[in-house]
């Protein structure tokens, strides 16, 4: 699931900045020439104003969408997001400008593995894919976005 590719210092260290790189070794980081990519797993940054529509609203009122949607949180669950598998297994470190969530997934999951994204402040609309049915582990790197609610999250599996 994962990739590898050469890459330089620079592009290392925005990797180790956006929580792609969190779980390898520092010995590892420092010494290899090649960097080790999370797998390309990530949430859409929001959801287009042109995409959301209100179209069972009261009569005689009319319905205007002045603004996208932005990714607020992300989670692994058990099975789909209708069904609310929510996982209350995880670990939260605080850093300075944000925080991490790692979720292990080595449990059972008989209705899958799914990635949920939520937009809006309240997770008011919710985006999901399932996951490959060996991931072990995930973590989100959480940093504050620009707008209200925003957050930019980097994604890890493995």
């Amino acid at each position: 699931m994962s990739s590898v590719m050469k890459c330089g210092a620079s592009q290392m260290a925005q990797w180790i900045a956006n929580g792609a790189v969190l779980l390898l070794p520092v010995s590892l980081l420092v010494q290899s020439p090649v960097c080790f990519a999370a797998p390309a797993l990530a949430c859409p940054a929001s959801i287009p104003q042109r995409s959301i529509q209100v179209v069972d609203h009261p009569q005689g009122w009319s319905a205007f969408v002045g603004a996208p949607l932005y990714l607020h949180s992300a989670a692994p669950m058990s099975g789909p997001p209708e069904e609310l598998g929510e996982l209350a297994d995880f670990k939260q470190k605080r850093l300075k400008d944000g925080w991490i969530d790692a979720y292990p997934l080595d449990g059972k999951f008989p209705r899958g593995k799914w990635l949920a994204c939520r937009y809006g402040e309240s997770g008011q609309i919710t985006l999901s894919r399932q996951l490959d049915d060996n991931v072990q582990h995930c973590t989100f790197a959480y940093r504050k976005g620009t707008y209200a609610g925003q957050n930019n999250i980097a994604i890890s599996c493995k």
